[in-house]
């Protein structure tokens, strides 16, 4: 059940970010990584959260390919460490909606 909330957080911020690029006319990201990359690079979010985000994208990709063999552990530790991005993501996208930037 936890792994299947992370996968459906994870993919949501991606949609979002997904959405954010394509509302806003920006180039296309080639991966869900770059999604974040590129809200970056337009200034929409802070680097620390594109590479936090681009790690958790990442992570999705192992819970979608490799869900039987994960290593428990390790899915501790990405929710102690990274989830809290999802966080700020939702500030950041929160602020943005409002017209006031990300910062």
């Amino acid at each position: 059940m936890v792994l299947h909330v992370m996968l459906i957080s994870i993919q949501s911020a991606i949609d979002i970010a997904n959405h954010i690029i394509a509302d806003k006319g920006l180039r296309k990201p080639s991966t869900y990584r770059e999604s974040f990359e590129i809200l970056y690079e337009e200034r929409l979010i802070p680097k620390v959260l594109s590479d936090r985000l681009s790690d958790l994208a990442g992570f999705r990709n192992i819970l979608v390919h490799i869900y039987l063999r994960l290593d428990i552990d390790a899915v501790y530790e990405v929710l102690q460490r990274d989830l809290s991005a999802l966080k700020e993501y939702e500030r950041a996208v929160k602020r943005l909606l409002q017209g006031g930037g990300t910062g």
